[in-house]
């Protein structure tokens, strides 16, 4: 993960930073070993004091790799240093960087832990489709993280790697889930959201990446309005493919129905947006299992995702339609605002998934597991 340094400590750009913060309090000790962008101001969520820092190198992304190249032998020398300050190490990949990483950590006999949160090579093959390249490179990094996991402890997200990896010598499945307890909106609370006027504000969070496949959102909403005018879009989320869905709205004529909100950080204003849309829409081509599945379930909130990676473990709390076909995507929406019954058995359905995966829960179960393997 990339970091960022300000004048009152260092920030981290994910929101999974919240989720080291809850996993520190369980733990003796937790360094977050990342990139530090010299230059960005990115960083959303600070780190604190309860998590120390070891800074990598900063580089754009693995696939610039004169940049990798530069910052690996660095990279190595700081986590050398640093592994003399932990018992274990729990490496998120695959990726070149921490191949090394696990070979030093060998060396000075640490308890190595894997972590894995999406197919690296459908990943890899959406988000870069025009560079064959990185496809071997993709599968043969796949290739030795399972191989490493025969002998290493592995935590997943989601059921589809856990299926992957079933012959881990230890195994974790998890939801890296940032939602409390208190943020949970009441069953009946939910259900008393009212679908009779217009428009019908749907929700979509995430980032506008080619593998999230944010360009469809246009096309359902273009799908939606021939069915009738009454649709609001609001989309939540920043990266490259944000004027390429701008424009693709615009030369359908739905400019004036989507609202093109860029990042909304985790907090207040997020679960607000949430508690007052009507359904959430979720149409990425490969997944784990999406923070802001979790989210929308606490809220409350009807969903309709598409049935990719382990996103079909939610079961029932969502309605599931295939990935890359907006019109499946807009009949299941037009399903839900027309079916009180069943929007009260997803509502019900997503309540009673996210009640058993809150942070603390997911938290708690990672710092035991950790233990366990340490």
């Amino acid at each position: 993960m990339p970091y960022h340094r300000s004048d009152d400590g260092i920030y981290g750009e994910h929101a999974f930073t919240l989720f080291l913060i809850e996993l520190a309090a369980r733990l003796e000790y937790l360094v977050a070993f990342g990139r530090l962008d010299p230059v960005g101001d990115g960083g959303r969520y600070p780190l604190g004091s309860s998590v120390d820092f070891a800074p990598l190198p900063h580089y754009e992304s693995l696939i610039h790799l004169r940049q990798v190249l530069r910052a690996a032998l660095v990279s190595m020398a700081r986590f050398w240093r640093l592994l003399g300050r932990v018992d274990a190490v729990w490496l998120l990949g695959p990726s070149p960087l921490q191949m090394g990483f696990v070979v030093l950590a060998a060396l000075r006999r640490r308890r190595i832990i894997l972590g894995v949160r999406q197919d690296t090579r459908a990943y890899i093959a959406h988000r870069h489709p025009t560079k064959r390249w990185v496809r071997p490179v993709a599968a043969a990094m796949d290739f030795a993280w399972h191989a490493l996991s025969r002998t290493c402890p592995v935590i997943v997200v989601g059921p589809e790697l856990a299926r992957h990896y079933r012959r881990a010598g230890a195994l974790l499945e998890i939801n890296a889930s940032l939602v409390t307890r208190e943020e949970i909106v009441p069953v009946e609370q939910a259900i008393r959201r009212s679908y009779d006027g217009e428009p019908v504000e749907i929700l979509s969070v995430g980032r506008l990446e080619t593998e999230k496949n944010p360009l469809i959102l246009a096309d359902i909403l273009a799908a939606l309005t021939q069915h009738s005018n009454g649709w609001r879009l609001l989309i939540c989320g920043e990266g490259p493919l944000r004027d390429a869905l701008a424009n693709r709205l615009a030369a359908l004529g739905l400019s004036a129905k989507a609202d093109l909100l860029g990042y909304v950080p985790h907090g207040p204003r997020l679960r607000s947006l949430y508690r007052e849309s009507h359904l959430f829409l979720h149409a990425s081509l490969t997944e784990g299992l999406p923070q802001v599945l979790l989210e929308a379930f606490a809220a409350g909130l009807p969903t309709v995702a598409t049935d990719v990676g382990g996103v079909g473990a939610v079961g029932d709390a969502a309605m599931l339609v295939p990935p890359g076909d907006p019109a499946a995507a807009a009949a299941a929406i037009i399903s839900l605002r027309d079916d009180p019954a069943c929007r009260r058995r997803l509502v019900t359905a997503g309540h009673r998934y996210i009640s058993d995966r809150t942070i603390d829960v997911e938290c708690r179960r990672v710092a035991e597991f950790m233990r366990r393997a340490a």
